[in-house]
């Protein structure tokens, strides 16, 4: 099983929430599930966006606000002409891109990509589905009280936690890998310390380890297409997901899309605390307190 991780958030910029996603898929689906995606680019764009764009593909350049305005205009465009026309404005921009020249998109080549975009974004999540993919994420208010930054957060415990319990419902010789986003290599360096420590110096983690192999992979998420689907778990549920406490602006547009991963998340069980309890696990969390039971409540003084 394969856990494909991104984050959204962290910059504490214009999101609402940070979030660390992970999508979990068979290592039988993947090959299925990318070929899948592949041939809905084409529908949708008449070849891959990776080679048509100039940026990286990442939730917040296909979802941001701007995108469904355009897509709103009101331009009558067959469904039939919508690939060609959003074809011809990717060629147009990478054009402008490449020679420093403006873009000579028209405004139905222009709207046309933007519906396409939904259309794609939308469809991309419907395969996701079908493929068996499993949504993870610890969803974080932006206040929340911070930990030790040597110590592993409660955000990757928690995703952790749950991804155990998935795996743990399996067959006792199937094993879960991480794969990351690849990230500064500092930070990379931090992330990798802090897993062995909670995975190797912890009960609760070397119980985990015995499903989850602690030891990361970081990709290039513009070559990858399972940290796509988890940049787009991840910006659509900071921006779309709400739940109980959470009072965080919420974008409307996006929670169709929100309520897609909703179904697609972790729902499972582990032991409670008194003989034969079973706690309720889903695989999105809400987190407002990132501080561990023993940093929120210090032991008194004698």
């Amino acid at each position: 099983m394969l856990l494909f991780v991104d984050e959204a958030g962290q910059d504490h910029g214009a999101m609402p929430c940070e979030v660390l996603a992970g999508v979990a898929i068979a290592e039988e689906n993947l090959w299925n599930l990318v070929k899948a995606i592949r041939s809905a680019e084409r529908d949708h764009f008449l070849d891959y966006l990776r080679d048509l764009r100039t940026t990286e593909l990442k939730g917040r350049r296909l979802l941001k606000r701007k995108c469904f305005k355009l897509a709103g205009r009101d331009i009558d465009i067959e469904p039939t002409e919508l690939p060609t026309l959003a074809y011809q404005c990717l060629l147009k921009g990478r054009d402008a891109c490449r020679t420093g020249t403006p873009n000579k998109a028209t405004p139905r080549e222009i709207v046309a990509y933007h519906r396409s975009v939904l259309g794609f974004v939308e469809k991309v999540l419907d395969i996701a589905a079908e493929h068996g993919v499993v949504v993870f994420a610890s969803v974080v208010d932006i206040a929340a009280a911070r930990v030790n930054p040597e110590l592993l957060s409660k955000d990757f415990v928690y995703l952790f936690e749950r991804y155990f319990y998935y795996l743990k419902a399996m067959p006792d010789h199937k094993r879960g890998l991480v794969v990351f986003d690849e990230l500064e290599k500092t930070r990379a360096q931090r992330l990798i310390q802090q897993m062995a420590s909670y995975f190797l110096g912890t009960e609760t983690g070397r119980f985990r380890s015995s499903k989850i192999i602690p030891e990361p992979f970081f990709v290039h998420s513009d070559l990858t297409t399972g940290i796509l689907l988890a940049d787009l778990a991840a910006y659509t549920i900071g921006w779309a997901w709400r739940r109980g406490p959470m009072s965080q602006p919420c974008r409307d547009e996006l929670k169709p899309f929100a309520r897609k991963l909703h179904l697609m998340q972790f729902e499972g069980e582990k032991p409670g605390d008194a003989p034969g309890e079973k706690w309720r696990l889903y695989g999105i969390t809400y987190i407002d307190d990132l501080r561990g039971r023993r940093d929120r409540d210090p032991p008194e003084s004698l």
